[in-house]
């Protein structure tokens, strides 16, 4: 088996892993599946239409629920649409025969979640969605649920993607004080740091237009999600321009894309992610899709002056967001070793550099 070290492990030690058969595909991975600390789930053959979200429990398989819960099933070889307001649950080409010092953790792909789908991993005898406990082996499924617009997916669809990491590598405060001053991992001058990096929102604006964002439209047509440039921007956004007070009221139930004022480094030695919700900051959500891969950002790599794109979901009640205000936090992780390859060098990497930018369905 592979010799491992402490931290997340690189693309590298993914395909030496897959090797080993602590991957497990049904096909071999696509040539860009593999990404520099992560790797792409695909969708497999079947995907079932349930009453609700679940857990398995720690008695139960997930087959075990879709029994009890699952309405029908939907062959995806074919392509199939996602309605929203419906939940799915989806079989994954790979599965997981992890060594017992080796967990794992999903999140949506940065497409995913700008496109307001809910998607997340779940495993037999889970108590948690995308954590996955060292030493699993089993099968891998995905909970799905488009929230604003529908999808069309099929087998081999990429929604989520999976984390391997080996030990407590999570860096404190003063790690973080200290990386700042060796990196600058944003670019506040004096940032707050507090479990983790103080990320906020820019409401100042882009552009001669002063574009803060965009909302998005209801009862839309679908989006193919494997289709990049398909969708009218204008058929499914409505953009949002800066208004003198420089904040922003966000309707219960509606969706947003914005942007970080701060410029975000990703070391090439680290790996970033979005704390998704804090109760502290306000009641919403930001960020569904929470990875930022080594590079992200990075000078050398083509990033310099990456920001943030943020996906904003309100609550139960109105609430005013203010330009610099506080909404999420990202936490940083050491990397087992170095990538060879870096996020936006080469891998497929779509939002190196980016600004305020829609997923790459629109046009």
């Amino acid at each position: 088996m592979v010799a491992l070290r402490d931290g997340i492990q690189s693309a590298d030690a993914i395909r030496r892993l897959a090797d080993e058969g602590a991957i497990r595909t049904e096909t071999p991975f696509a040539p860009d599946q593999v990404q520099p600390a992560s790797l792409d789930l695909r969708l497999g053959r079947r995907v079932y239409r349930v009453r609700a979200s679940f857990l398995p429990g720690r008695n139960h398989t997930v087959r075990d629920r879709l029994a009890q819960l699952s309405f029908h099933e939907i062959d995806l070889s074919v392509g199939a649409i996602l309605e929203t307001g419906s939940v799915y649950i989806a079989e994954l080409q790979e599965g997981l025969a992890l060594p017992p010092e080796l967990s794992a953790a999903a999140n949506p792909k940065s497409s995913t979640g700008r496109i307001d789908v809910f998607t997340r991993v779940i495993t037999d005898r889970s108590q948690e969605f995308d954590a996955i406990g060292a030493g699993y082996h089993g099968p891998l499924y995905a909970e799905i649920s488009p929230r604003t617009f529908p999808v069309l997916v099929r087998t081999g669809t990429r929604l989520s993607q999976l984390r391997l990491r080996k030990g407590e590598v999570r860096l404190d405060d003063a790690d973080l004080y200290a990386l700042h001053a060796r990196e600058r991992i944003v670019t506040s001058a004096e940032p707050s740091i507090q479990e983790g990096v103080a990320v906020s929102v820019d409401l100042a604006g882009f552009g001669p237009d002063r574009l803060i964002g965009y909302r998005a439209k209801r009862h839309t047509g679908l989006v193919d999600v494997d289709k990049p440039g398909s969708c009218r921007i204008a058929d499914f956004w409505e953009p949002l321009y800066a208004e003198a007070g420089r904040t922003l009221i966000l309707d219960p139930g509606q969706f947003y894309i914005l942007a970080s004022k701060e410029a975000v480094h990703v070391p090439p030695d680290y790996a970033a992610e979005m704390v998704p919700f804090d109760p502290l900051v306000g009641e919403f959500r930001v960020h569904y899709a929470g990875f930022f891969d080594p590079g992200f950002g990075h000078a050398p790599a083509g990033g310099e002056g990456a920001r943030a794109v943020l996906e904003v979901r309100s609550r139960d009640v109105p609430f005013i967001l203010e330009d610099g205000q506080i909404v999420g936090r990202l936490v940083y992780e050491r990397m087992a070793e170095r990538p060879h390859i870096l996020y936006g060098s080469g891998v497929g990497s779509n939002y190196q550099a980016q600004g305020l930018k829609l997923s790459k369905h629109f046009r």
